[in-house]
């Protein structure tokens, strides 16, 4: 249990706020690339308690800027696209994406007050679909070189949702290897053959058999923590038949991600982006090892699930999350359908709009859990005192050398550990792509 002064402190997020003093020490998603599209490339943003506009000017150059002008705080979300910036609606007053006041035409001729003004601009850039802000002060950290990031552009997609919760109980989720047996349970197995874009509906690696099955008969894994460079790394076991070993491993990439199996082709990093204390969006980069990936497929997939212009889940708190009693008696451990991420929003939102830690009792499988919050109160604590020691703040010298991370599913048949037997699977992955066996290649130059 928590206190809620020790609850407060690792999940509020607004300014001055000290969890929220730290997130702003990283690159945070603030939007989709595919949210700049159309005629008018000027999107709102709220990250982190916070107001911002987001754009790009004619040339193309990305923009973040405080949403309020400073003039006298209009919505500078409806201003006008023009002549090397955004321009306020309201007296004309142009900004481009450094800040910079480029004129205020209401002003007298010959007036130097354009010279006198700026409007507070945040580093913004594109990777792999996502749009990423540093709101932090200083420059920002050097992004690591994850799989996600250094895979071709054709072999990522790029989506998110939104959860009507905090920030911490949703990434809490992916700590968590135990809940996928229950939450995430089927009572019958698909055709992996349709299983393309979805998740926890095809086979495990060196195996037939669907993960459904070994999720639903097998619900009592042996899970074990090990910290790393980049944050955790969590192993679940799950003993099978004929000396037959189930072998997941998942990451945690501090502050508030997750690298974790899709398929024995695809991998999915995951983000749980504070909107406010009480929202947040996951931001999901697909990344596939083998062929590209078929991203009007797993678009078309996810826009019959998800309403835009907000990512808002069609199944949610308004309509029950489409709860169906019969479903529930036959079909599935919840009733809720077949999209986990919507089994995910209703086991984080029935929470509450931020969970009550002062009445939880952990258990063993909560060890993810417990370890990622001790890391975060540390590296909190190390923020406010001015000190080094948070992770992943990562100089440009340091990033080439956080790669991967591992992430396998798969049916551990050869006698192996388990440790040999992820780490020669993940090899043996590599090995077999394109662009991963690049990178194998660059890295073993690197470290000669």
């Amino acid at each position: 249990m928590l206190s809620k002064e020790q609850n407060d402190f690792i999940t509020r997020v607004g300014p001055g706020t000290p969890a929220g003093t730290l997130l702003r020490r990283y690159w945070q998603p603030a939007a989709l690339a595919d949210e700049l599209d159309g005629k008018r490339p000027v999107h709102v943003v709220k990250l982190l308690g916070q107001q911002f506009v987001l754009f790009r000017d004619e040339h193309g150059n990305l923009g973040m800027l405080d949403r309020d002008c400073p003039h006298r705080g209009a919505d500078l979300s409806r201003g006008r696209l023009e002549d090397g910036g955004l321009r306020c609606a309201f007296h004309g007053w142009l900004f481009d994406v450094k800040g910079a006041c480029l004129e205020t035409p209401a002003e007298p001729e010959g007036s130097k007050l354009c010279s006198r003004v700026r409007q507070k601009a945040y580093p913004v850039i594109e990777r792999s679909g996502i749009i990423f802000a540093y709101l932090g002060e200083g420059e920002p950290p050097a992004f690591p070189e994850l799989d996600c990031f250094v895979a071709p552009g054709t072999h990522t997609f790029a989506f998110k949702g939104l959860f009507e919760c905090n920030w911490l109980q949703a990434l809490e989720v992916g700590m968590d290897p135990a809940h996928a047996s229950y939450l995430h349970r089927f009572f019958e197995d698909e055709d992996p053959s349709g299983s393309y874009g979805k998740q926890f509906r095809g086979a495990s690696a060196n195996s037939q058999m669907p993960i459904t099955k070994v999720l639903r008969e097998y619900g009592r894994p042996d899970i074990s923590v090990e910290t790393t460079d980049y944050g955790l790394r969590l192993t679940a076991l799950r003993r099978l038949p004929q000396e037959q070993t189930h072998v997941r491993v998942t990451n945690i990439i501090f502050p508030q991600a997750f690298v974790i199996p899709m398929s024995a082709e695809m991998t999915i990093s995951q983000w749980h982006v504070p909107v406010d204390d009480y929202n947040n969006y996951w931001y999901a980069i697909f990344t596939s090892f083998t062929e590209p990936v078929n991203k009007q497929q797993m678009r078309d997939q996810r826009l019959e699930l998800y309403e835009l212009p907000d990512y808002t889940s069609r199944k949610n708190k308004r309509n029950n999350y489409g709860y169906s009693v019969d479903e529930q008696l036959t079909e599935t451990y919840t009733g809720l359908g077949s999209d986990i991420n919507v089994h995910d929003q209703w086991a984080c939102e029935s929470l509450g709009p931020i969970q009550d830690r002062t009445r939880e009792h952990l258990g063993t499988t909560d060890k993810g859990v417990m370890a990622y919050r001790r890391m975060l109160v540390k590296a909190i604590e190390s923020t406010l005192a001015g000190e080094p020691g948070a992770p992943m703040l990562l100089t440009p010298e340091q990033a080439p050398g956080i790669t991967g991370p591992a992430s396998v599913d798969g049916v551990n048949t050869t006698g192996l550990d388990p440790v040999a037997y992820w780490k020669q699977a993940d090899l043996d992955r590599r090995r077999t792509s394109d662009w991963a066996s690049a990178r194998l290649a660059a890295d073993a130059v690197r470290q000669a």
